[in-house]
């Protein structure tokens, strides 16, 4: 639906973010990764061990969502819940050997998805398009 004569940006945003999850979702099915989990499995590969709360801030995601979704990846033995040692309400997050063993082709479904989304575009153009996306996410205070 247009507005003011505009076109809406958020409806691309939203078919690339849909069609986005349902490729990598394919992709990873084969080792039990949702879509749901694969932000929460990035954060962890940039920074295993931090705190349940400290994930859900990082992502800028609630609680509620963040419980859920390392649920399902402890059930699917990629990640683990300890104990805080100075902490003992708090839970420390911990990447398994499996999540470790398939970190190689999680990353390379990733930078496929990331490939045929800049398979249309000049190098300029991506970076221009990355750039104009963080300043919306910084406005938006967007991490």
């Amino acid at each position: 639906m247009e507005q003011n004569g505009k076109e809406p940006i958020g409806r691309y945003v939203s078919q690339l973010y849909r069609k986005g999850n349902s490729f990598v979702s394919k992709e990873l099915c084969e080792y039990g990764i949702g879509s749901g989990q694969i932000m929460f499995l990035i954060a962890l590969y940039r920074q295993d061990g931090i705190s349940q709360e400290e994930l859900s801030e990082i992502l800028n995601i609630d609680k509620g969502t963040t419980a859920r979704a390392l649920k399902k990846l402890e059930e699917e033995n990629f990640v683990i819940r300890l104990k805080d040692e100075f902490d003992k309400r708090a839970y420390k997050i911990y990447l398994t050997n499996k999540s470790k063993e398939v970190r190689g082709s999680f990353f390379k479904v990733l930078e496929q998805w990331n490939d045929i989304v800049e398979s249309t575009i000049t190098h300029e153009e991506s970076e221009a398009l990355i750039n104009i996306l963080k300043k919306i996410c910084i406005n938006q205070n967007i991490k």
